[in-house]
């Protein structure tokens, strides 16, 4: 579910969505998400001061319902 929540935000926030790949990774711990845009996006997907991947962050927390850890990554 969280993977699947940050994948239409971020759809729906970056410019060129054809370039947006977001990967997960399962494990014991948890989940980890990595998501790839556009250089252009990058600052869309970071926000002034971090914002927009914090808020990202603490959605897709809220979304795992504290079953799982969860991690959210801009790889540029």
């Amino acid at each position: 579910m969280p993977v699947e929540l940050v994948t239409y935000v971020v759809q729906n926030l970056v410019g060129e969505p054809d370039a947006l790949q977001i990967v997960s990774e399962h494990d014991q711990d948890g989940v980890r998400i990595e998501i790839r845009c556009a250089e252009a996006d990058a600052g869309r997907v970071i926000g002034r001061g971090g914002r927009v991947i914090n808020s990202l962050r603490t959605l897709a927390r809220a979304a795992a319902d504290g079953r799982q850890r969860v991690e959210v990554h801009l790889i540029e």
